[in-house]
């Protein structure tokens, strides 16, 4: 069964949104790990300072995320929820912390201290089950009948935990490269001395977790030995990360946050290879998931408008506060 030009079209705004999403709400995110590695004052101010104007609109991409998959895809957000209940939840309680935490430290001094571990074990939390929920799906979720039919915690697995903790560094490392790219002195300083390690740390996770725990099983379930042209994104991946390493230590700005991204675009379209047509590994397809046409048809009319303004608001705010912060937006 083949999915309708209607079903592609959401398939791919889906898949886009979870691309930008992983990028921007990715580097604050990882500017909030980073947070909770330095007891400068000076520099934590900095650091908030590079994401404020672009935070909470990143987070619009997840919520854009939430609604495609619950409007179009409903059989995928009944049985995701399903499989991912707890790191839903703990995605959300950390998602809320992080953002009261980095609104309240700037207006209590009693409880800053508070503020401050709340909003880098949130950052570290939300990284750490986005990670988790990946290598859960790599592994494949079991369904029957349309409904998710393993036990609470399937997910967990050694696979997923180091999967986890490779998203944490991951992140680490784009916002790293986003504080050599938006910021200048001690900071950017800082920034710079820590992306080789955290590079070396990202490679070094994936590699023991797919060295170590990962089952041959899930490269014969997913469509990477039929598409062997594949493999050119997990070299690109890694040719990134190396590239990432010389542009630190050539002191090119630009170059880790772009590179980085390059190394988040490299594993997405490395999944896409191994998952598609699957939304739901290895069990519900694009085809057999997605709301009836008419559905369809009827959100496609709200999208047309509705994803370009956020699209126009998203590239104003990074025209608007482009370059390097300097003294702070405020």
């Amino acid at each position: 069964m083949e999915p309708s030009n209607l079903a592609l079209f959401w398939a791919a705004v889906v898949a886009g949104s979870i691309l930008i999403y992983v990028i921007l709400d990715g580097f604050d995110l990882g500017v909030g790990v980073l947070f909770g590695t330095t007891p400068n004052e000076a520099h934590r101010i900095r650091m908030m300072d590079t994401i404020a104007p672009f935070w909470d609109g990143n987070e619009t991409w997840l919520v854009v995320i939430g609604a495609g998959l619950f409007a179009a895809f409903p059989v995928v957000y009944a049985v995701f929820l399903g499989a991912f209940y707890f790191p839903v939840l703990l995605l959300l309680f950390g998602l809320i912390f992080r953002g009261i935490a980095f609104e309240f430290r700037f207006r209590s001094e009693r409880m800053r201290r508070v503020w401050d571990w709340g909003f880098f074990l949130g950052s570290t939390l939300v990284a750490f089950v986005q990670g988790a929920a990946v290598g859960a799906m790599m592994r494949g979720i079991p369904v029957a009948d349309g409904q998710y039919a393993g036990g609470s915690f399937g997910w967990l697995h050694p696979f997923a935990i180091l999967t986890g903790i490779g998203l944490v560094l991951g992140y680490a490392l784009l916002g790293a490269g986003w504080l050599v790219l938006k910021s200048e002195g001690e900071l950017r300083d800082w920034a710079y001395r820590r992306i080789p390690w955290l590079a070396a740390g990202v490679l070094a996770v994936l590699s023991l977790a797919f060295a170590v725990t990962f089952d041959y099983s899930i490269l014969a379930r997913s469509n990477l030995q039929a598409r062997p042209w594949g493999v050119v994104f997990p070299v690109v991946g890694v040719l990134a990360l190396i590239g990432v390493v010389i542009g630190a230590r050539r002191k090119n700005d630009r170059a880790p946050f772009a590179l980085t991204a390059l190394f988040f675009l490299a594993a997405f379209l490395s999944l896409g290879v191994m998952f598609w047509p699957y939304m739901i590994p290895y069990s519900v397809t694009v085809a057999s998931a997605s709301a009836p046409d008419a559905s369809l048809r009827f959100l496609f009319y709200g999208a047309v408008v509705v994803l370009p303004v956020i699209a126009a608001y998203t590239i104003g705010v990074y025209w608007v506060f482009r370059g390097k912060v300097g003294k702070g937006y405020g």
